[in-house]
């Protein structure tokens, strides 16, 4: 059985450093310099791995999306899954000659699943990663595209049925109710994912408080479980988390703490 995985993700736009909260952006600051302020060096040195995501949309910030995605790849030895905005099989290439491990795709699971097949055919299907984000509506589960902005109208489990038939090797899933707001999980959302997938799942959105980690992987057996919450989880909060989940009896890689002398945070 694989190990839980404790994950961070990164929301860049315009050079900036943003969080989100119900999939509204606010923005942090300049890269350079949240990177010199909240120590987000001692962070990668907590997490199993780090996402990385660009909510900008055109060809021309795509190009600064990579190289931002190359800048965090010198500093990060963990594994790193970065996309956003991933429309061809270039744009696939470029993130992955960036320093990024793996490809998160999103809108073109259903604008165009033969691409999402021929990135599995290319690279093979533990370089994609599946994002899907919903919201619940009416008592079901909907899942949007676009940045949450498009109801697609389709159930979630269904959606999830659909993509499992293109080969992609793991879901990233996000409530977008849960988004930012710190109330933890979707823990009856994730659970009917996990429980149907056949590929691992991580769970994304909603974490505000290290108790919650362990909350979601033990009510619901996900295979990661992530955070964008930078405010909450910059500095050794991250390692506390990890072993939180070991006395907990959660099954995760077990580090020594690395003391970062050039901490500002």
């Amino acid at each position: 059985m694989l190990k839980k995985r404790l994950i961070f993700t990164i929301l860049l736009q315009n050079k900036k450093i943003v969080l989100s909260r119900n999939f509204k952006l606010q923005s942090v600051g300049y890269i350079d310099w949240v990177i010199e302020n909240f120590n987000i060096d001692s962070l990668f040195n907590s997490i199993d791995e780090l996402v990385i995501l660009n909510m900008n949309r055109s060809d021309d910030d795509f190009s600064i999306f990579c190289q931002q995605v190359a800048n965090f790849s010198k500093n990060c030895f963990m594994p790193i899954s970065a996309g956003g905005g991933i429309t061809s099989e270039s744009h696939a290439t470029e993130i992955l000659n960036s320093g990024a491990d793996k490809i998160v795709v999103n809108s073109i699971l259903f604008e165009n699943p033969q691409l999402v097949k021929a990135l599995v055919r290319k690279y093979g299907s533990q370089c994609i990663v599946a994002s899907i984000d919903y919201k619940i509506i009416n008592n079901e589960r909907k899942v949007f595209t676009k940045n949450g902005t498009l109801n697609t109208e389709l159930d979630l489990i269904k959606v999830v049925e659909g993509i499992l038939t293109l080969g992609v090797g793991e879901i990233y899933l996000t409530s977008i109710d849960k988004d930012g707001t710190g109330l933890g999980y979707d823990i009856e959302g994730i659970e009917k994912v996990v429980n149907m997938s056949t590929i691992p799942v991580i769970a994304s959105g909603g974490i505000g408080k290290i108790e919650q980690f362990s909350e979601g992987i033990i009510a619901t057996n996900v295979d990661g479980v992530s955070t964008a919450n930078l405010f909450n989880f910059v500095g050794d909060a991250l390692f506390d988390a990890r072993e939180h989940l070991i006395e907990k009896g959660i099954d995760i890689a077990i580090w020594k703490k690395i003391h970062n002398s050039n901490s500002n945070a």
